[in-house]
């Protein structure tokens, strides 16, 4: 368990009984940030994240006063996911989200779709560099796969 006193968020493992939180998480986030992708494609995919994606990744939550506010998967050196509820975002949630995930790999890599371009500044300013260009199969949309290296 991870604390930080001056904001009094708290990271820590994500427990079953986070999973409906988490998803709804996923979902709002996935929407907001990727409006450029059919919405019936996030609602498909959220039975996918709860039975497969949550399941086989090492999910940290960040919560303030019992409050999930945002999360991350890890999945080897895969930033699978990391999202914060769009009405926590630029408080820092995601900075310290990724902060602590960096401590615990010393290589991590992810995707994010090119037309993203606040997550894709967010990463950059976190340190992840471009690997290579891609199109991600279940969209088609074009992303990059970016690295990070302590």
């Amino acid at each position: 368990m991870v604390s930080t006193s001056e904001t009094s968020l708290r990271l820590r493992r994500m427990r079953p009984a986070d999973t409906d939180v988490v998803l709804d998480i996923w979902l709002s986030a996935s929407l907001t940030a990727h409006d450029f992708i059919s919405e019936d494609f996030w609602y498909q995919q959220r039975e996918a994240m709860r039975s497969a994606y949550l399941p086989m990744a090492e999910v940290w939550v960040a919560e303030r006063e019992g409050l999930i506010e945002g999360f991350y998967a890890l999945h080897d050196h895969t930033l699978a996911a990391i999202f914060v509820s769009p009405n926590k975002q630029g408080q820092g949630v995601g900075s310290q989200l990724l902060m602590h995930a960096k401590q615990q790999k010393t290589v991590i890599d992810l995707t994010v779709y090119q037309k993203n371009k606040a997550s894709y500044a967010f990463y950059q300013r976190h340190g992840f560099v471009v690997d290579r260009e891609q199109t991600d199969p279940h969209t088609g949309e074009r992303e990059w796969r970016m690295v990070y290296q302590s």
